[in-house]
């Protein structure tokens, strides 16, 4: 094959350590979705609730566009719009109008999304340091 460097043997080593990478995704994604449960969360949810959590302005609120966190997490738009409505429901975040346009949906933590997040941290993280210790 024109412009791949090495041989079969190079190539085979890029496919098992690819399958390797996935294996432990998943592997890291069940222990996640596990550990999180207990708290009412599965992984996505959490990771979105941690994006919201970061970097926030200086009056303390944090919001991205729908779009921002979907690139963040790494879900489609339309699969992310039925998670966030689910946390709105649950009352971990509020979604609002974009003010630079007014199309756009900005999502942000409530006090009570900010403390599950703060109450959850550690839990999560605990579980990427077990499962990434290699």
């Amino acid at each position: 094959m024109a412009g791949t460097r090495g041989g079969a043997g190079d190539e085979q080593a890029l496919v098992e350590q690819w399958r390797d990478m996935l294996a432990l995704h998943a592997r890291t994604q069940c222990e996640l979705d596990r550990a999180l449960h207990r708290h009412g969360l599965c992984a996505s949810d959490f990771e979105v609730l941690d994006v919201l959590a970061g970097s926030p302005a200086p009056d303390g609120s944090c919001a991205y566009r729908v779009q921002e966190i979907a690139e963040r997490v790494h879900l489609s738009q339309s699969a992310l719009s039925r998670l966030v409505a689910r946390l709105e429901k649950d009352g971990l975040v509020e979604r609002g109008l974009c003010a630079e346009d007014r199309r756009g949906v900005r999502v942000a933590l409530t006090a009570k999304g900010r403390t599950l997040h703060a109450d959850v941290r550690p839990v999560q993280r605990a579980v990427l340091t077990r499962m990434l210790a290699d």
